[in-house]
């Protein structure tokens, strides 16, 4: 789609990306909508660094908006029957035992109650196994109850779940996601990292992110080594936007009971069923709930309040997960509706809640959701 169709099609979704661009919010986006199995966006708009443009193409930090990637390949381990739910983690990792931390399980990672999001892990600065060293000898905060208190971890955990899925798949983390999601999925542009990954087409051509510090962008090095070389679970999958999409389009599948090359519909199912509901999350600062490793639509807490939501018109089965500051996927299976984005600015999480809520009342009257 070219810019132009873009905004004549979608003007008030459009309006919302070049205000952004306009008050300095971010230099470039891209957004991916698609509806009953028809792409109806599929564009980037802005620029990718300061002497190129942005493109559908081109390729871009998911962050966070990455993890139900992770979630899915554990998913895939539970069907195969190699692990379960509510395994304790130390069943696959041993070493992950003592200070309280035995009766930890897979549900409890997936559904950020596990009590980790306070250790200081090193990555992107250190290799895997010190990072996964590190985790594994840390102590859990004073009174946490794991499986009851809930806080959001964005990484701990999730160096847990890859390298229970390295130990049960015989794949590293990064070539387990290749061949077991993103290549069935025509996923053939994103990646986790590895040292492999340097001789990937995407490797020598990511767009920039940039952090907004005193009024004016920054760019970050998030596009340079270490942190574009060493995978992490939670955090270092990219890809053109489009991609994410089309992982979410593999879900909605399986929600309608059709086959899918990536997980079956029991296996949704679950993972979008309510693990943890009506409780504060001490690092969102907000009551959101979880799946297993998909944000729920959280809109009875707050629509104006709540973070990283999918919009005040999504149906109360809306799932996906969001990027700091920058990105979100996810599926309204009532609507059949998909949407991804990526915008390459983090201006602060208040200014970026308000863009996305923007961005979401625009999208929804775009496609007339809210009957306007």
């Amino acid at each position: 789609m070219h810019a132009t169709d873009f905004a004549e099609h979608f003007p008030h979704t459009a309006a919302v990306v070049q205000q952004g661009i306009e008050r300095g919010l971010h230099h470039g986006a891209q957004i991916y909508i698609s509806q009953r199995g028809s792409v109806l966006v599929d564009v980037g708009l802005g620029q990718a660094t300061p002497n190129e443009p942005m493109t559908a193409e081109t390729v871009l930090p998911w962050l966070s908006a990455g993890k139900p990637l992770t979630a899915v390949l554990i998913g895939q381990l539970v069907e195969s029957g190699l692990v379960g739910w509510d395994d304790p983690v130390a069943k696959h990792v041993p070493e992950f035992c003592g200070l309280g931390k035995a009766g930890i399980t897979l549900r409890h990672l997936l559904s950020h109650t596990a009590g980790l999001g306070h250790i200081t892990h090193g990555w992107p600065d250190v290799a895997w196994q010190e990072s996964l060293y590190t985790i594994c000898a840390a102590e859990l905060p004073p009174n946490w109850i794991v499986g009851e208190t809930a806080a959001y971890d964005p990484q701990c955990s999730w160096f847990l779940l890859g390298e229970i899925i390295q130990r049960r798949s015989g794949q590293a983390f990064a070539d387990a996601l290749r061949d077991r999601v993103l290549l069935p999925a025509g996923m053939n542009r994103t990646s986790a990292g590895g040292d492999s990954d340097l001789a990937l087409p995407n490797a020598d051509t990511p767009g920039w992110m940039w952090e907004r510090q005193q009024g004016q962008l920054v760019p970050t090095e998030w596009h340079a080594a270490p942190r574009y070389v060493r995978p992490s679970p939670g955090s270092s999958l990219r890809g053109p936007v489009r991609e994410l999409g089309r992982f979410y389009e593999q879900l909605l599948h399986a929600w309608k009971g059709d086959n899918t090359p990536l997980i079956s519909a029991q296996r949704v199912s679950e993972m979008t069923t309510p693990q943890r509901v009506g409780r504060f999350d001490q690092t969102f600062g907000h009551i959101v709930d979880f799946g297993l490793g998909f944000l729920l639509d959280s809109n009875r807490y707050g629509v104006e309040t709540v973070p990283y939501g999918y919009g005040r018109d999504c149906s109360p089965q809306t799932f996906g997960h969001g990027g700091s500051q920058s990105s979100q996927g996810y599926c309204d299976p009532a609507r059949e509706l998909v949407v991804a984005y990526v915008f390459n600015g983090r201006p602060s999480e208040g200014q970026h809640q308000r863009r996305v809520r923007a961005l979401h009342d625009a999208v929804s009257k775009d496609l007339k959701l809210n009957g306007e």
